[in-house]
């Protein structure tokens, strides 16, 4: 099964540096074993997320290399659509979330595919979404 990697994962692989704790370790192991399986999917947005927190030109384009390597799923007007009407469901139980994370979620729930993420939000969302959360062994 395919898996949609947000950006917080992507960021423990790509951008921190110096000696992972165990839970990092266990993201970037998960992570490297989702991408040689052929099964990390890429979101442009979450690509942008990633590249606009970067300070340092030559870090920016390191990973704007790495990134490169992985194409973007193609969203479609019905992604962006459900997102908005997840947004709106997820709104009307006192749940808040950015449009980035309502898009992954739209994404995912239209392919059928997992959510890889570090971000507690999605934990939130899954009580009122039917999103699947991949767990790190």
């Amino acid at each position: 099964m395919n898996v949609l990697v947000d950006t917080p994962v992507w960021s423990v692989a790509l951008r921190r540096a110096g000696v992972l704790n165990p839970e990092q370790h266990r993201v970037l192991v998960s992570l490297r074993e989702l991408i040689s399986d052929s099964h990390a999917e890429l979101l442009a947005p979450v690509r942008q997320e990633l590249l606009s927190g970067i300070r340092e030109p030559l870090q920016f384009e390191r990973v704007r290399r790495i990134l490169r390597a992985y194409r973007d799923v193609s969203l479609t007007t019905e992604d962006f659509e459900e997102a908005a009407r997840m947004s709106n469901l997820c709104r009307a139980k006192g749940v808040a979330g950015s449009s980035v994370d309502y898009l992954i979620c739209a994404a995912a729930v239209r392919r059928d595919w997992c959510i890889f993420t570090l971000d507690h939000d999605f934990d939130r969302y899954a009580k009122h979404l039917r999103i699947k959360l991949f767990k790190v062994k």
